[in-house]
């Protein structure tokens, strides 16, 4: 399999942290990781995705130390893992798809016993708890025991757990796993917290959308092997074949007005839901299709009054289509790019199907 990598954003030209050399690692008859290189830059916020067995909790538990790759190397600031894994351990917080957590005892002593087992003083052990428990928001929990926490307030405690011994990386296993959709936006701005206090974030996740509106860098892994990686939007517009927008038409349009509605017009309205009529949505992909820029213009099938269309040019191009609509009164409601997981959902399943019939 061929593997592409997408050219970095003025973002992220910084120097890699991390960079994974021909790793492969075998369990048996089953090749977790094969010949997989990945260079993961200072203070990024690095999203892998991959469906099941893809290989990424096997990535992560090599990049935390926690095992050894048959072949290949991995360098965490210019130090090799593998001669140095303690070193390594003491500059990576793991969160691992599992709480791990102990029911008897409460938010201070949980986080108290890990800070014993990383070697850090007694005599900082408190304002490190209190520190923490601000940060996730369960400085109210502080004497509550751990059994009696809600899924997210557990999911919250395990990221202040990863995070006792201020390590450099964070690896975050499927964190937003089982959450509801509030403790799912109140971990992504903790998550961006984090980054924003200097840390390099690693994080996997079933669920793009997430990935998309969180990360800044993203690789698509598929049964062990990278497909591609690179910034958000370029990984998008390289395999998705450019931008996509979208343009949503008004629902209810004057049934004598077949060539458009004129902003001063009356409008006779129809029953909520009703198309446009098929002149004024025809007359709008006609626009559309004039811009060179534009390719493969298509009404969504599920929505009728939307129009969407993969698109190669520049803003200048996109200001230029809207002008052109509002100049013919073509009553546009929205007219944006499409990006982030819907965009990133498409690539994904698109590029998943094509690399199962690569090796």
């Amino acid at each position: 399999m061929q593997v592409t990598t997408a050219s970095p954003t003025e973002t992220t030209t910084t120097l890699p942290l991390i960079k994974i050399q021909h790793v492969s690692k075998r369990y048996r008859n089953v090749n977790a990781l094969q010949d997989f290189s990945l260079e993961i830059p200072r203070g990024t916020i690095y999203g892998l995705i991959g469906p099941n067995g893809a290989g990424k909790t096997t990535l992560m538990r090599i990049l935390a130390a926690l095992i050894v790759p048959n072949s290949g190397q991995v360098w965490f600031d210019n130090k090799e893992v593998t001669r140095t894994p303690t070193a390594i351990q003491r500059q990576v917080g793991y969160m691992p798809d599992f709480f791990g957590v102990y029911p008897d005892l409460t938010s201070a002593e949980y986080l108290q016993f890990y800070a014993g087992i990383h070697g850090i003083p007694h005599s900082k052990h408190a304002a490190i708890v209190k520190d923490l428990l601000e940060l996730v928001e369960l400085s109210s929990k502080r004497d509550a025991l751990v059994e009696g926490l809600s899924r997210g307030m557990k999911q919250r405690l395990c990221l202040a757990r990863a995070l006792v011994h201020d390590p450099q990386v964070l690896i975050l296993d499927e964190p937003a796993s089982g959450l509801d959709p509030r403790a799912r936006v109140e971990l992504r701005e903790l998550v961006r917290t984090l980054q924003s206090l200097g840390k390099t974030i690693i994080i996997s996740s079933h669920i793009l959308l997430e990935l998309a509106e969180m990360c800044t860098n993203i690789a698509i892994m598929q049964a062990g092997q990278l497909i591609i990686a690179g910034d958000v939007e370029t990984v998008t517009h390289q395999l998705g074949g450019g931008r996509q927008i979208e343009i949503r038409l008004f629902d209810a349009v004057g049934t004598g007005q077949p060539q458009g509605i004129a902003p001063t017009d009356s409008v006779q309205e129809l029953p909520q839901g009703i198309a446009p009529t098929a002149s004024v949505r025809d007359q709008a992909i006609e626009i559309i299709k004039a811009s060179p820029d534009i390719h493969n213009v298509l009404s969504d099938e599920n929505d009728p009054q939307v129009i969407k269309a993969d698109f190669s040019g520049d803003n200048q191009s996109l200001h230029h289509i809207l002008v052109e609509l509002i100049k013919e009164n073509i009553p546009v409601v929205s007219f944006a790019p499409r990006t982030g997981g819907g965009r990133l959902e498409e690539v994904f399943m698109h590029i998943t199907e094509r690399g199962g019939n690569q090796s």
